[in-house]
């Protein structure tokens, strides 16, 4: 896995407007594409997504921080995202697979 590719993928994918963060937005838009929780999220907060992942058989990743994720977006702390574009969810799962 590569940190820093992935971190730059996001931080593009949110430039172009493709990433929806924030627990009530990443739910509205799970079936979409790709979610990614924060490894410092509550347990239930990654079971709730996990969940909702399974059903929706989307794919799921636990990565980064709070202050991280939010920090690449350009926003506050982020518990959860969805990546909303095929593109950028398909280069992200490269990544995340390595």
């Amino acid at each position: 896995m590569n940190r820093n590719k992935i971190l730059g993928l996001l931080g593009l994918a949110e430039k172009a407007g493709k990433v929806r963060s924030g627990e009530v937005s990443t739910e509205k838009a799970v079936k979409s594409g790709l979610v990614i929780v924060s490894e410092e999220s509550s347990d239930n907060t990654k079971k709730m997504f996990r969940n909702m992942c399974t059903y929706y058989k989307v794919p799921y990743f636990e990565f980064g921080n709070k202050e991280e994720l939010g920090h690449i977006l350009g926003k506050q702390m982020r518990a959860s995202l969805a990546v909303i574009d095929p593109n950028f969810s398909e280069a992200l799962l490269k990544h995340f697979a390595d």
